[in-house]
């Protein structure tokens, strides 16, 4: 009973400890670089606070610090963080970056020195071996060679082993020599591990003398992939997977079990910047802060920066910094809620607690997929638009389609589709973040859809345009109206603008110069059902409110200009020609 009582109390003593530890590591993590610093190291216990940072957040905090000045964290850390900071920055795809290593080695020698050679010696012998294999030359004297056989430049520490450091004096092509690097590193790293243990020192030089670069690098590749893996960074060929869309019906049927309770010893830290970096306003994170049992929390934390992790390798982006990781959080927080709101849509009713059990039930990389899914399902649909379509069998550009949906379908076109905004930042394009903005996407590919089976019905001779006029399908349209009841040749020509005044004049009504004639929209239905020989209701139907627009605009951009202001250079609704 006695041992139980014990056993129990140093649970709940850990469990506190490792809240304490938790909360302060969100505080710090919530600083500027510089103070965070500052409070790791007056901490009562930095090491223990280091430790507990996840990987990724300990990364992207020495990030933001600076390497260099991160000497006394980088010390500090646990062999876990050290070799995640390898695997991530000494790689560039399946082949080992040299000039990274000797960065990032530099870094951990001078940090502390004796650890150092410790954790190389004991956790990354293949490395070191692969790494020597690759910088420097090595001999081995035989017993009745003579050492004035070799060149000057080859260092010994007991007569036997020999090794040449890199030339140092030939420059980069930014001036600087990344040899003298190496050589600087190298003469530090060699003298201390001689030092520390001239056995393992010979040892290492003997077997790095003998390394078959292509199996100690496949190997090396493939047990940095194992561990990566478990934090969501796949192959770059599986992890494209994650823009795999899937049904409702699949992703119902993959199921997750999200455990209550962890033993204290399992619990993996969650990263705290990807659920930090999270707007609140979206659908995913307001699911995820209905959750009040924190061990679901941890959990769908931990599993969420998988996602964030899975997505950098699918798009082999280079993540350095938190700033960087925003748009990968944006990006994953979107298409989980798409995939959210899609499965919720006929649940009106506790909506909040339905989508609490949705990120409980299903894996989010499945809830990412399925939302994912219905860009994807646009983008195969303007894909065959564009192969197919009426402007495109008369060989008009994309660009025919006039700004909003030239922007709509370009971003949806691209391999990575993303949403048109055009905001007053200039940013013309981001990642899908709600259903909304995958409606107004769909909306204006149907009325692109639309416009072009319309203009598929009439007869429009596309091969002689006007080539000083920028054409689209809004002057098409109005021009060959005007022309109609101009009464001229059904052609597109520009039509001279003393002919076309009158028709201007008339458009416009006398009690209000700012409106134009409801007559004028009613004619204009007429006309294209008489041009396309189809019912007015049908075409109504389908294009009432772009047609509607349409007319909005022409007021928008004319209202103010009476007939004899008019200037063909700045007419672009309609195709103009000075007199």
């Amino acid at each position: 009973m006695t041992d139980n009582s014990n056993d129990i109390t140093q649970w709940q003593a850990h469990q506190k400890r490792l809240a304490a530890l938790t909360k302060e590591r969100k505080r710090i993590l919530n600083l500027p670089a510089e103070q965070a610093l500052d409070e790791i190291l007056d901490h009562p216990q930095p090491n223990a606070l280091v430790h507990s940072f996840a990987e990724e957040d300990f990364y992207f905090l020495i990030h933001d610090i600076g390497p260099e000045d991160s000497l006394d964290l980088i010390a500090m850390a646990s062999p876990r963080q050290w070799e995640y900071i390898l695997d991530i920055e000494s790689w560039e795809k399946d082949r080992i970056n040299i000039n990274a290593v000797t960065h990032w080695m530099d870094l951990l020698l001078t940090s502390d020195p004796t650890r150092f050679i410790h954790w190389a010696a004991t956790e990354k012998p293949d490395l070191l071996e692969y790494y020597l294999f690759k910088t420097i030359e090595i001999i081995i004297r035989d017993h009745d060679q003579d050492p004035s056989d070799f060149d000057d430049d080859f260092i010994t520490y007991d007569d036997i082993f020999y090794f040449k450091l890199p030339d140092d004096q030939s420059p980069d092509a930014d001036g600087t020599s990344i040899k003298k690097v190496q050589k600087l590193f190298l003469s530090k790293m060699m003298k201390q591990l001689a030092d520390t243990d001239h056995l393992f020192f010979q040892q290492t030089l003997l077997r790095a003398a003998n390394v078959i670069p292509a199996e100690s690098e496949e190997e090396a590749f493939h047990f940095r992939n194992v561990r990566l893996a478990e934090k969501g960074f796949l192959p770059f060929d599986e992890a494209v997977g994650v823009y795999q869309p899937i049904s409702v019906d699949q992703l119902k049927k993959s199921k997750k079990s999200i455990k209550k309770q962890s033993e204290p010893d399992m619990i993996v830290p969650a990263p705290v910047h990807h659920t930090a970096m999270m707007d609140k306003k979206n659908t995913f994170s307001q699911a995820l802060a209905t959750i009040t049992l924190e061990e679901t929390l941890h959990q769908l934390q931990v599993e969420f920066a998988g996602v964030c992790n899975r997505l950098i390798a699918a798009d082999q982006a280079a993540i350095h910094e938190r700033k960087e990781l925003k748009t990968v959080v944006k990006k994953a927080c979107g298409y989980i809620s798409i995939g959210l709101e899609y499965l919720s849509a006929d649940n009106q009713p506790d909506v909040k607690k339905r989508l609490s059990e949705y990120i409980q039930t299903y894996p989010l990389i499945d809830l990412f997929r399925a939302g994912f899914g219905q860009v994807a399902d646009l983008r195969q649909r303007a894909k065959k638009w564009q192969k197919e379509g009426w402007f495109s069998k008369n060989k008009l550009p994309l660009s025919f389609w006039d700004e909003k949906i030239v922007g709509v379908i370009g971003g949806l076109l691209i391999t990575r589709p993303q949403c048109y905004q055009n905001n007053q930042d200039g940013e013309l394009y981001r990642d899908f973040e709600c259903m909304k903005d995958v409606e107004q996407a769909g909306s204006v590919l149907e009325e692109a859809l639309a416009f072009d089976s319309l203009l598929s019905a009439m007869t429009i001779n596309t091969k002689n345009l006007p080539d000083e006029h920028f054409i689209t399908h809004k002057n098409l349209l109005l021009t060959l109206w005007a022309r109609y009841h101009l009464k001229m040749t059904p052609e597109l020509k520009p039509i001279p603008l003393n002919v076309f005044k009158p028709f201007y004049t008339d458009m416009w009504e006398l009690q209000d110069p700012e409106m134009i004639k409801e007559s004028k929209k009613t004619d204009f239905l007429k006309w294209l059902a008489v041009e396309t020989n189809l019912p007015e209701d049908e075409i109504s139907n389908s294009l009432g409110n772009p047609l509607e627009q349409l007319f909005d605009e022409i007021v928008d951009e004319y209202k103010m200009i009476t007939a004899d202001k008019l200037d063909p250079r700045y007419v672009r609704l309609f195709l103009l020609s000075k007199n």
